[in-house]
């Protein structure tokens, strides 16, 4: 019997439903998921097994109108994912349909992936109407040649069970290329800091979206099988780091507490997590802090 692997990269708008649709495909909580936009900084894989085959997934940031450095090495990111995939799967919002960040996709796609099949997912078509969707469908149909078209609510699960039973057949014959029971090639210490990043991101969308970053400081597994995380949270000023903390660390405490509890469930033991805050004024300029964000320094070029 043959089994079959290979990467498939999700491509999309900020918001459109990456991160959802992954975990669903996978299973599990691997990239992390806010109303924020750009939450998913590093193109983290989650591996998802159907029938004998083994599928990766490249979850890529948002595609949008890059401003400063950190969002232009988030692009050339998301544009990485989708050049080294097998399948490529474009998510677009039903409600939202063809707006001019969709367009700008549409226009870099056969330039960047080649012959590459792209199939479509309208997502969240619990918002819309029928009819709607048709149109939609037709429309992006004519501006791009799909090789196929699934309509998906990845939150509520409709439709995902197709969309990957349809990617399993499509993959190239292969070994699978990873463990069939480790579900993200993500360093632990990373996941663990995008699980406190999106507590944080959580709790103080309004005043800070994207002006703090976390890095996991030291990992350090006890006798007992718990594991000690320390964290740092980097601010860029220091008004802001009396927002992290909050009233009488009221903040911190919180946000500490869920993410311990998320880190426990996804690791299955008991986990001592200490965050600190600390002001680094120039972070999103720091190549060592892209490198930790598995993101290229030198993407977001000048």
């Amino acid at each position: 019997m043959s089994t079959r692997a290979g990467f498939v990269a999700l491509i999309g708008e900020p918001n459109a439903g990456k991160s959802t649709l992954l975990n669903r495909m996978v299973g599990a909580k691997v990239s992390i998921v806010t109303h924020k936009v750009q939450t998913t900084r590093a193109r983290i894989r989650g591996v998802a097994m159907e029938g004998d085959s083994q599928l990766v997934f490249v979850d890529t940031p948002g595609l949008f109108r890059p401003r400063r450095r950190l969002d232009r090495a988030m692009v050339a990111a998301a544009w990485g994912g989708a050049a080294d995939a097998d399948i490529i799967v474009l998510l677009v919002e039903a409600h939202r349909g063809v707006t001019e960040g969709v367009e700008r996709i549409l226009e870099n796609l056969s330039e960047v992936i080649g012959d590459r099949p792209v199939a479509l997912a309208i997502n969240k078509i619990d918002r819309v109407k029928a009819d709607a969707l048709l149109g939609l469908t037709k429309d992006l149909n004519e501006r791009f040649s799909f090789v196929e078209t699934f309509m998906i609510s990845a939150e509520k699960g409709h439709g995902v069970k197709d969309l990957r039973q349809w990617l399993a057949a499509k993959l190239p014959e292969s070994p699978w290329l990873y463990p069939e029971d480790q579900i993200a090639d993500l360093p632990m210490r990373m996941i663990a800091a995008e699980i406190t990043r999106e507590k944080l991101t959580l709790r103080l969308h309004q005043e800070l979206p994207y002006q703090l970053t976390v890095e996991t400081e030291s990992w350090e597994e006890r006798k007992d099988g718990s594991a000690r995380i320390d964290q740092v949270i980097y601010v860029a000023r220091d008004g802001h780091k009396g927002i992290v903390l909050g009233k009488k660390g009221e903040t911190i405490k919180t946000v500490s507490t869920q993410a311990r509890e998320d880190l426990e469930e996804f690791l299955g033991r008991k986990v001592h997590l200490f965050l600190q805050v600390k002001v680094r004024e120039k972070w999103m300029d720091e190549a060592e802090r892209y490198s930790e964000m598995g993101l290229d320094f030198k993407d977001g070029g000048e």
